[in-house]
């Protein structure tokens, strides 16, 4: 199934990334270009380092100028996410492009990429939520907690799991079609952001 072949990239991708736990490490995809995993383990370093950056930024301590400076780079971030979901659900395109719509197909209320995007958030809740599991510093109280957390986050890592193949066999069989509209993000864009228009 496509959602666990995908899941698994992304854990290795978060293994990865832990392994020296710093936002500024240098990137390194083990996957050809030409290749779906190689978008799906850049899509998840992405949300890793994004996420990495968000606790980053809620240091109460943080120099002003850091935060700022650590604000771009989410902003760049944000960007970036969204162009490989983009890319993500254009291969979905080519592989689907000669199937036949059958004439009672409905359309989802979201893409597949936009689907995968949040299996690789989940993959990140689910490492992060772990790790608080595996706390030996840590009371007991806390360590239930999560692990009552950790449990319906399984949970919902089956059902979305369950549901991404559940489309990507619908639109393969012709009951589902895809219709994907670019995010066309305002604030980015020196002609569509009033800001960034009058900017000198």
């Amino acid at each position: 199934m496509f959602s666990d072949f995908a899941f698994k990239i992304f854990e290795e991708s978060i293994e990865k990334y832990h392994q020296k736990d710093d936002v500024s490490q240098e990137f390194n995809n083990p996957y050809p270009k030409e290749d779906i995993s190689h978008l799906l383990y850049r899509k998840n370093w992405i949300d890793t380092v994004q996420w990495h950056y968000e606790d980053i930024i809620r240091d109460p301590n943080i120099e002003p100028l850091a935060a700022l400076k650590l604000k771009r780079q989410i902003d760049a971030s944000n960007q970036d996410r969204t162009d490989l979901v983009e890319f993500i659900d254009s291969y979905f395109l080519n592989k689907y492009q000669l199937v036949e719509k059958r004439t009672d197909a409905t359309i989802n209320t979201e893409s597949p990429a936009w689907a995968i995007d949040r299996l690789s958030i989940l993959a990140l809740k689910i490492y992060h939520m772990q790790e608080e599991v595996n706390r030996t510093d840590a009371s007991q109280d806390h360590i239930q907690k999560c692990q009552n957390k950790l449990n319906v986050l399984l949970e919902q890592k089956k059902d979305l799991c369950s549901a991404i193949d559940q489309l990507l066999e619908d639109i393969e069989s012709g009951k589902k079609y895809m219709k994907v509209y670019k995010q066309m993000k305002m604030y980015n864009d020196n002609e569509l952001n009033p800001v960034l228009r009058k900017a000198p």
